[in-house]
C-alpha cells in the first residue's frame, strides 16, 4: 500500500495586479497544505506535477518558500517527486534549472525520461548517488516522471507509454506524472490540449495519472487525475474548484480524498462586482455612484484580519455621457483603498461613451440580418449630415456589401451608389458600365 499527495502548479515567486502581499498568499497555501496534509497525514511521498516555480528565474524569495517546506518534509523523510512545468523548465540551451538543483541537493527527486539520438525513449531507475532518474520505487509504489511537452505531448505520449509499460512493477501502483492540458476540462478552446484518444494510449502502463497544468480540478475514469492549482492565479480563476488529493493506494485499487481551496485550507477570498453607470452626464456623480457599490463590500471587510482582506474586482459596464478619461478611475481607486482598506482593487472599465453606442438592447432572437441593418442604422446616425436618411442608407450598404463579397466590380458598387444617392444625375455612358462589367 502507499499513501501520497498529490498536488500541482504551486506558482511559488507569483507576481499578479501588482499586489505584492499574493506571493505571500501562495506561499501560505503552500505551507497550509504541506502541514496539514503531507506531514501531519504523514504521507509516503508527495507527488508535484509541474510548476513548483512560476518562472524559470526564480528569485531569491521564492526558493526561500520553496525551501521552507521542503526543509521540513525532509526532516520527516518524506520524499518529494517532482517534474518540470511550463513555467519552470530548464532553458533548452541549459542543462541547468533551480529544480535540477534541488535534486541535486536532495531535497527532491526531478524526474525526467532519457531520450536518444534517434527519438526513443527510456525510463531509467532513479540513483540515489547521482540524484537523477526517471523512475523511482517508494512504498508499494512506482512512479514515472516525464516533462514539459507542450504543442507535441499528443505525439510523446505514446513513446512514454511504451517506455513506461516495459518498466511496469507488477507487485505495485504504477504512477506518471505529467503536466498537460486536457481536451473538455477547460472552459475556453485550447489549441494544443492533449485529446482523450491519446491519454488512453497511457492507461495501459499505469494506474494513476498525476497530472497538473489546468487550474481547476478534475477526474477521468478513475486514474487520470488532476487537483488544480493551490491558489487562484488570476481572478478569472477564482471559482473553478481546486486543491490536492490525498491518494491511498493498493495495487490497482485507488481511494482519493480531495481538500479544495478556501473551504479545507488557505485561500485569499475574492469579491467579483459588477456596476452598470448611469445617465449621468457629470463624471463626479458617475465616480459616486461606483464608491456606493464597494462600499457594500467594503462594509463586510473592513474589520477583517490582513490574511483575510479580499481583493475586489470591479467590472464598469453601460455608456457614458462624457469622456472616458473624465471617469479618473485612478482617483476613484486611491479613494476606494484609502476607505475600504482591501488586499487589492481591480478596476476594468468596459464602459463606453454614448456617442459610441450602436444597436443596443438588441434581442439575441432577431434575424442576424436584421441586426446588421440596426448596426449600421445607428452608426449612419452618428453623422450629422445622414442622420436623417440613415433608415434608407442602412440597406444601400448592406446591399453594396453584398455586391463586394460576390466580386461585382468597383464601378458597378459606385454606378448602384450613385443611382440611389444621386438619382437626379444622367447614367453613366452604356461604354464606361461595359467596361466596368470587364
Amino acid at each position: 500500500m502507499a499513501k501520497f499527495l498529490h498536488i500541482a502548479d504551486i506558482h511559488l515567486g507569483i507576481k499578479r495586479y501588482n499586489l505584492p502581499d499574493r506571493t505571500g498568499d501562495f506561499f501560505r497555501a503552500w505551507c497550509d497544505v504541506i502541514e496539514r496534509y503531507a506531514l501531519n497525514r504523514r504521507v509516503d511521498f508527495v507527488l508535484i506535477a509541474g510548476d513548483l516555480f512560476d518562472r524559470r528565474l526564480v528569485e531569491p524569495q521564492a526558493a526561500n518558500h520553496a525551501m521552507a517546506m521542503l526543509m521540513k518534509l525532509a526532516e520527516a523523510r518524506i520524499p518529494v517527486v517532482v517534474i518540470e512545468g511550463n513555467h519552470d523548465q530548464h532553458e533548452a540551451t541549459s542543462r541547468f534549472s533551480w529544480l535540477r538543483s534541488f535534486s541535486q541537493w536532495g531535497y527532491i527527486k526531478l524526474l525526467e525520461p532519457h531520450w536518444d539520438d534517434d527519438g526513443v525513449a527510456t525510463m531509467i531507475e532513479w540513483d540515489d548517488d547521482q540524484k537523477k532518474g526517471s523512475f523511482i520505487d517508494i512504498a508499494d509504489a512506482r512512479i514515472f516522471g516525464s516533462n514539459w511537452y507542450g504543442a507535441t505531448t499528443g505525439n510523446v505520449l505514446p513513446l512514454l507509454a511504451q517506455a513506461a509499460l516495459e518498466k511496469k512493477r507488477a507487485d505495485a501502483t504504477n504512477i506518471m506524472l505529467l503536466h498537460s492540458d486536457v481536451e473538455g476540462q477547460l472552459n475556453h478552446r485550447v489549441q494544443n490540449a492533449l485529446s482523450i484518444a491519446k491519454l488512453v494510449t497511457m492507461r495501459e502502463a499505469v494506474d494513476y495519472l498525476a497530472l497538473g497544468h489546468t487550474h481547476k480540478r478534475f477526474e477521468i475514469d478513475g486514474w487520470a487525475y488532476n487537483p488544480g492549482s493551490l491558489e487562484a492565479c488570476s481572478v478569472d480563476e477564482v471559482e473553478a474548484p481546486r486543491g490536492a488529493f490525498l491518494v491511498e493506494t493498493d495495487g490497482t485499487n485507488i481511494k482519493t480524498e480531495f481538500f479544495a481551496a478556501g473551504a479545507d485550507y488557505f485561500q485569499r477570498p475574492f469579491k467579483r462586482l459588477a456596476h452598470e453607470v448611469g445617465n449621468a452626464e457629470d463624471p463626479e456623480v458617475v465616480r459616486a455612484e461606483i464608491l456606493e457599490t464597494l462600499r457594500q463590500v467594503g462594509a463586510l471587510t473592513n474589520e477583517l484580519d490582513d490574511q483575510q482582506k479580499p481583493v475586489i474586482e470591479l467590472t464598469l459596464r453601460g455608456q457614458l455621457g462624457f469622456k472616458n478619461s473624465l471617469l479618473r478611475l485612478d482617483k476613484l481607486k486611491e479613494q476606494a483603498i484609502d476607505e475600504l482598506h482591501p488586499l487589492g482593487l481591480i478596476i476594468n472599465n468596459k464602459t463606453i461613451p454614448r456617442q459610441l453606442a450602436v444597436a443596443v438592447g438588441l434581442s439575441r432572437d432577431m434575424p442576424r440580418s436584421e441586426r446588421e441593418l440596426r448596426v449600421i442604422e445607428d452608426l449612419i446616425k452618428q453623422d450629422s449630415r445622414f442622420a436623417s436618411q440613415a433608415a434608407e442608407l442602412a440597406p444601400l450598404v448592406v446591399e453594396a456589401k453584398r455586391m463586394a463579397l460576390e466580386g461585382e466590380s468597383p464601378e458597378k458598387i459606385l454606378h448602384l451608389l450613385e443611382a440611389r444617392l444621386f438619382p437626379g444625375l444622367p447614367a453613366a455612358p452604356e461604354s464606361a458600365q461595359a467596361e466596368g462589367a470587364d
